[in-house]
């Protein structure tokens, strides 16, 4: 069986949204899509769509050939392995080596904006794919490199809210942000371009927020008054530590902190225009549509 389109990751969030922005969005015929995933059993709903399903794991190259094999394009999605540096790098690089000798013809990576010397502590994954990618033998190739979700703000709010303090590394660094459904958006609609090359795409928002103007947006639609609290990177690294998060992660999670202060997250690009032929959703109108779930938080 021949199919046009391959979504990795497809029982994620990322995923689930790059194949309903495929089949509704986009129109692709369920038949032309493969669904990939560890647990193929959790892509069922899928499968009664019409989507073909199949089992792909990172860790086994022979499970990723095989998964391979007839597709013509290939949408890699980075993988969540961060608590093992070196271990993500090496699945994208066996994912991508599956795809050549599938004769896949053209691969998609989701990375991260200007990995290169980036002080985030995962970036040399992002970095180190996309030169697997530039040294491979695929006839094309497209990273995307994705800004920070809007929907992380969830992975803090709930602390911020209930002490009313946001505690930050970043200074007055800006982050262009943007919603994860608009970037699945733009991957699915690169996963069905037409043209073929190797190109790199950087998508963002429209404007760029730094940690105190998003805390006054927040305190706005919950409620709840949020002062931000310059602090060093090590005091942030151990407040993170004292509430429960092992040592490595809150030293990854810190260094996003420490990108977005030198500005790796600021730059604002069209390029999500240029993908989807339409603007990207605004911060304020994301958290508008949220209200309900940061108010909660706050009381």
């Amino acid at each position: 069986m021949t199919a046009k389109y391959l979504v990795t990751g497809a029982t994620g969030q990322f995923g689930q949204a790059v194949l309903r922005h495929l089949v509704e969005t986009y129109e692709v015929a369920p038949a032309d899509i493969i669904a990939a995933s560890r647990k193929p059993d959790a892509l069922a709903d899928w499968a009664a769509k019409g989507v073909n399903v199949r089992a792909v794991n990172f860790d086994d190259a022979a499970s990723m050939e095989t998964a391979f094999v007839g597709v013509e394009r290939v949408l890699i999605i980075s993988t969540d392995s961060l608590d093992r540096p070196g271990h993500r790098l090496t699945q994208h690089r066996a994912a991508i080596k599956a795809a050549e000798q599938a004769g896949v013809r053209h691969v998609l990576y989701t990375s991260m904006p200007e990995p290169e010397n980036s002080p985030l502590l995962f970036a040399p994954d992002h970095e180190g794919t996309e030169a697997a990618l530039k040294a491979s033998g695929l006839p094309a190739w497209t990273v995307l490199r994705n800004n920070w979700y809007f929907e992380n703000l969830f992975m803090s709010a709930g602390s911020v809210l209930s002490s009313g303090h946001w505690y930050s590394a970043a200074g007055q660094g800006r982050i262009a942000h943007i919603a994860r459904d608009d970037l699945a958006r733009a991957a699915a609609a690169a996963l069905i371009a037409k043209e073929d090359g190797k190109k790199t795409y950087t998508l963002t928002g429209s404007k760029s927020y730094s940690h105190k103007d998003m805390a006054q947006l927040l305190a706005k639609v919950s409620g709840r008054d949020v002062t931000v609290i310059d602090v060093p990177l090590e005091g942030l690294v151990q407040g993170m530590i004292g509430a429960g998060l092992p040592e490595p992660l809150a030293r990854v999670f810190a260094s996003i902190d420490t990108m977005v202060g030198v500005g790796g997250l600021s730059r604002i690009t069209t390029d999500f225009k240029t993908l989807t032929g339409v603007e990207p959703q605004s911060f304020e109108t994301w958290l508008d549509g949220q209200s309900s779930a940061f108010r909660a938080m706050a009381s």
